[in-house]
């Protein structure tokens, strides 16, 4: 356990320095989007001398002062100060959104995109180690080339193209499911599909080359010679060895399936986190844009870290060599 714990140490100790340098390279693109929140067609348009003053307030004159200012409130140092009354965590207020807080939306939003992304990878994990593992099994049969092939178009088809088809398909000519919105499962169904398909191509890939491995690897054969039917020997010992690079995918896989979803809420009308965001960008609403991708930074490492933490338990060589 001594490795696992370096390991994790390791890596919470990196996480403070991830974060600033994407704080960093978030506000410097962010403020150079051309124009200004207070003075766009849609959002706040308050007189001048109000803007002027809110501009004041939220240091939206100066990017040094802005930069300082905002980066003490979301690590809780104004607050500690005396400086912040609001939350220890504060995202500021929406310049675009009247009355509503960075907090605020991310709170009530967040749950939908995650919601949209897990699915995904969920379903992802699970077409793809069934497409994989069939077509591993036995290489070079129809089964195979059935499954390389939807691979190879799930590989070469951008997620938005699928969910335009699957919206077309499922929602408008069958209407078997709602072409958008959001409320219960069936409003995961088709989204969730779209998302998944591309990273199931990945896994089935990945699946497919180590059962392969695995399955010409000398254990397999001793626990063959043992005449262990054809079922364990995949359940209990192929399959194990053989998913590693999967779980290695995995952290990769779910941080791009969660930001993906905003792509795929637009084309659904899903009311995620995704949509504010797109149009933070175009307003240029910083504390939204910063405040979004900040969360997701971090849920992101420590996704990755919980991904390297289970590569570590399932493989002891990890854990001995500390990385």
């Amino acid at each position: 356990m001594t490795g696992m714990r370096r390991l994790i140490v390791m890596r919470l100790v990196q996480v403070p320095f991830i974060l600033l340098a994407v704080y960093t390279i978030t506000f410097t693109l962010a403020w150079l989007i051309p124009g200004n929140p207070l003075e766009k067609d849609e959002g706040r348009r308050p007189p001048e001398a109000i803007a002027t003053a809110m501009q004041a307030q939220w240091n939206l004159d100066d990017p040094w002062s802005f930069y300082w200012s905002y980066l003490g409130d979301i690590t809780g140092v104004n607050w500690l100060l005396g400086d912040q009354t609001g939350p220890v965590i504060d995202f500021g207020p929406s310049l675009r959104h009247e009355n509503w807080t960075v907090g605020d939306i991310i709170s009530d939003q967040l749950p939908v995109s995650m919601t949209v992304g897990l699915s995904a990878i969920l379903l992802a994990l699970l077409i793809g180690i069934t497409m994989g593992t069939l077509g591993g099994l036995r290489p070079g049969s129809w089964t195979d080339r059935i499954t390389g092939s939807v691979s190879i178009i799930g590989v070469s088809i951008p997620a938005f193209v699928i969910g335009t088809a699957l919206l077309m398909l499922g929602g408008v000519w069958l209407q078997w499911l709602p072409i958008g919105g959001w409320g219960s499962w069936k409003h995961i169904l088709l989204p969730s599909l779209a998302l998944s398909l591309p990273f199931a191509a990945w896994i089935a890939r990945l699946a497919r080359q180590g059962v392969i491995e695995v399955m010409h690897a000398d254990f397999i054969r001793a626990v063959r010679a043992k005449g262990v039917s054809q079922q364990v020997v995949v359940v209990r010992h192929v399959l194990p060895n053989a998913l590693l690079p999967v779980l290695s995918y995995l952290g990769p896989a779910t941080a791009a399936a969660l930001t993906g979803s905003f792509v795929i809420e637009k084309v659904f009308a899903i009311p995620g986190l995704g949509m504010h965001f797109v149009d933070a960008v175009l307003g240029k609403d910083l504390t939204m844009i910063m405040g979004v991708v900040l969360v997701y930074s971090a849920m992101l490492v420590l996704l990755n870290l919980a991904v390297d933490v289970m590569y570590a338990w399932v493989d002891p060589r990890i854990q001995l060599n500390g990385h």
